[in-house]
């Protein structure tokens, strides 16, 4: 037979192991939900950073097709670049 004192024992060794899981699982999936959300930040931020890339490019392209010059009576017009302009553009 088994004494009430090794009954105790066990089941107290029982509900303390089952706290202590209970206690590590929150434990590590707070910590894993932090990073999860600092890796999404970092991701936002360096998505934010090509798109101002990519701005910054088009901007730089942009600036170059404005000298294109549209008026035929202009002695600096040129066709070609009017229509490759034109050809980019669609």
């Amino acid at each position: 037979m088994v004494s009430s004192t090794v009954n105790v024992v066990r089941y107290t060794a029982l509900f303390s192991g089952i706290a202590y899981g209970w206690y590590h699982r929150r434990t590590l999936q707070t910590a894993h939900d932090q990073h999860k959300l600092e890796h999404a930040v970092h991701h936002r931020e360096q998505l934010v950073a090509e798109a101002k890339d990519a701005w910054k490019r088009k901007q730089q392209s942009s600036i170059k097709d404005t000298t294109l010059i549209n008026d035929p009576e202009d002695p600096r017009f040129d066709l070609e670049k009017l229509i490759a302009h034109w050809e980019k553009s669609t």
